[in-house]
Formats: C-alpha cells, structure tokens, sequence
C-alpha cells in the first residue's frame, strides 16, 4: 500500500478507563470485534470490523486518567518537520514523535484553540484497512470557537486548501487535498456549554443511522443530536458512557444538493 496523501486522516484511537466497557458498546453499535490486547504497547487494542482494522482502543497511561476522547491521526511523511509546522503555526505539541516498534512514528499535536489530533508517519502500519464502508472511519470535522483561525492554522501544517460553505445558517469549511475532501471544520454556536472543549468529530459509516442511534442509546451513548439528513448522508452524533464525542453517518441516505463554497483567502 502506498503512504497516504500528507494531512489524510488515517487512524483514529482513543484511551478509555473501562476498555472492556468501551469494546461492548462499540461492539454494540457498530459490529466491531477486537483484537488481543498488545501488553508490549500497554494494552493498545485494535477494533475490526469484518477483520479489518478501524480502530484502537486503549487503557489510559498513568497520571492520564481524564475524560476520553477520540484522537483522530493526520498522515505526514516526516513526524518531526510536521511537529514543527505545528509549532511555526502557534500550535502546541503535547507528545514529541516517538517511534513506536515497527509500527511507525506518533506525535500529539493542538491547535492554537486547543484542538488536539495526532500526526502519523507510517511504516508497517498504514492505518485504516476499511474506510467509507458501515463499521469504518467515513469523515471527521474540527469543531472549534474560532473557525478562522483554525482555517489558517491547519494550512500552515498540511497542504490543504480551504473552502468555505456559503451559508449564514452554519459556519463550515471544508479541508481538501486537490480537489479531494479531507477534512471538515464546523463552528461551535452559542448552545454548546462553554465547558465543552473544542475537539475533532469522528464520524463512523452505518448503513441506517436510525436503528444505530437506537443502538447507541441503547448501550448508554448520549444523543447530542440528529438524527438528521443532509445532502453527505443522515448523521447522528453522540457521546458514549465514558465521555467520549463520536458521530455516526449514512452516506447512501443523503439528499439534497450540496451547498455551494468560496475559496478561502
């Protein structure tokens, strides 16, 4: 497999206190089984989804015992110069790149806003085996107080161009590699607490949002809101019984046309 376009995103993880709590509900709503835990990389999991890797799930490491949180994980051939983007951009790196076995190279890495997100610079593992298909990774937005500064920021980091959705009603651009969407950043209105951190938004494809929502609930996920319909799909959006944000989406159920954008300066 060849690497990955610089700025795609291909892996998302996340660590959670109760790792099996955490597989059961996921298990729940979206099919996933998982591998066994690699003691070596202190209980690092992978989900899969029809044998194919999603997803990881993983304990806390010690004195990180917060709220979980999905990481999403940017590609980069070089995890130390993107490390540096970062910071040359008024970014912040939280966790300088390690190696991690043969695996690749990590870092952990925050927007000016406090957005975090991971870089990935790949060696055996390429990230996402099953991507755009129900029990895998479909898109992923940036959800933040300041969408301006997060459309210069991210530029600044990855060759994305930036596009913004002509609309009063909502507050969106879309990050893209050429002419292929990447990434989405959404504004935070006024109804969300400010409490609430910003933070990045992964979506997982289902095949019928409704019956996953109904899933969802079902397993102690909370429904932020949705379902709703859109010309990319009906999405629902959630966060499970450990605190973590994540949102569902089915493409096939989209209507409408997609809205217009403008360039961003």
């Amino acid at each position: 497999m060849t690497a990955r376009p610089e700025g795609t995103p291909v892996w998302a993880d996340a660590a959670f206190a109760d790792p099996e709590g955490a597989k059961a509900f996921y298990g729940e709503v979206l099919g996933w089984t998982f591998d066994e835990a690699a003691s070596e990389f202190g209980g690092y999991t992978r989900a899969l989804k029809d044998g194919r890797a999603v997803a990881a799930v993983v304990p806390p490491a010690p004195g990180q015992e917060r709220h979980s949180a999905w990481v999403l994980y940017l590609a980069t051939a070089d995890a130390a110069a993107a490390a540096e983007r970062v910071r040359a951009a008024g970014g912040s790196v939280p966790l300088e790149p390690v190696k991690v076995g043969d695996s690749g190279t990590m870092a952990i890495a925050r927007d000016p806003a406090g957005v975090v997100f991971g870089l990935w610079q790949a060696d055996a593992h390429r990230g996402f085996e099953l991507r755009d298909a129900p029990g895998g990774y479909g898109w992923a937005e940036v959800f933040t107080r300041d969408t301006a500064a997060a459309n210069a920021f991210f530029p600044q980091v990855f060759p994305y161009r930036v596009r913004r959705i002509v609309d009063d009603r909502v507050d969106y651009s879309v990050y893209s590699l050429g002419d292929e969407p990447a990434l989405g950043a959404m504004g935070m209105g006024p109804d969300v607490p400010v409490q609430v951190p910003p933070y990045v938004s992964v979506y997982f494809v289902v095949d019928d949002c409704d019956a996953a929502a109904g899933r969802a609930v079902q397993a102690g996920g909370q429904l932020v809101f949705g379902p709703m319909t859109t010309p990319f799909g009906r999405s629902a959006s959630f966060v499970d019984p450990q605190g973590a944000a994540f949102s569902l989406i089915d493409p096939g159920a989209a209507e409408g046309e997609p809205p217009s954008t403008v360039e961003v300066a």
